[in-house]
């Protein structure tokens, strides 16, 4: 389905209506982040009419998580459609996790690598860390290749995501090359935030060691609450 029937005949791009979908969006995650769903949804639908990318994959986002809607994973992969056909690098992603998942759609591998890799090439690095993990558990060419999964964790966490950060410390934790992986947890702490910090200290008070001390002890501050 085209952007057009999902929303209509779209008006002239101008500087002004950019500003107000913007406005529309800043203001609904707000009201998402403040427990308004509804509210939320509202805003998010009425960007949406703009025909803009970025608009129609928070939609769809809404859809996927029942954000002030009933969850429908169907409507969610036609609004993220909507948005891929411009070229946007989240609605890719998005399109990637449910074709993986099989959520309102056939589920099917091979496209949502595809569709990664798509996301990947518009700068989405989370799209990195999912490729990293389709090829550390076989899903590609039908058996693992942890040292094409590294790169990609690699280069996911240098462009700034801390669970490929964290993908990478752990690798090297299995192997037992303790220091590295040190250094990889430490990495990631700056790019994280709360549940991601709270998921790494679990790991470390699991996979104690002399190494892990320092990070552990980081992670634990990062967790406390903020005053």
């Amino acid at each position: 389905m085209s952007t057009k029937e999902l929303v209509g005949a779209l008006p002239p791009t101008s500087h002004t209506l950019l500003d107000t979908v913007h406005v529309h969006l800043l203001i609904g995650q707000i009201q998402l982040n403040n427990g308004n769903a509804a509210g939320a949804f509202n805003l998010f639908a009425l960007a949406a009419q703009s025909g803009q990318p970025q608009a129609l994959n928070m939609l769809g986002r809404a859809y996927e998580q029942g954000w002030g809607v009933k969850r429908s994973a169907a409507h969610a992969v036609l609004y993220f459609q909507s948005a891929a056909e411009q070229d946007y690098g989240w609605a890719y992603f998005n399109l990637a996790d449910l074709y993986l998942a099989g959520d309102g759609v056939p589920q099917d591998t091979e496209k949502a690598f595809t569709y990664y890799v798509q996301a990947a090439r518009k700068g989405v690095s989370k799209a990195l860390n999912m490729l990293g993990t389709l090829h550390e558990n076989g899903s590609i060419a039908g058996q693992a290749d942890l040292e094409k999964a590294c790169q990609y964790f690699k280069a996911g966490a240098e462009a700034g995501d801390c669970w490929a950060a964290f993908n990478m410390g752990r690798i090297l934790y299995t192997h037992q090359k303790y220091d590295q992986a040190a250094q990889w947890f430490e990495y990631s702490l700056p790019l994280g935030f709360m549940a991601y910090w709270q998921a790494l200290k679990m790991f470390l008070l699991e996979h104690d060691g002399l190494f892990l001390k320092e990070v552990y002890q980081k992670t634990i501050q990062l967790c406390e609450p903020q005053t």
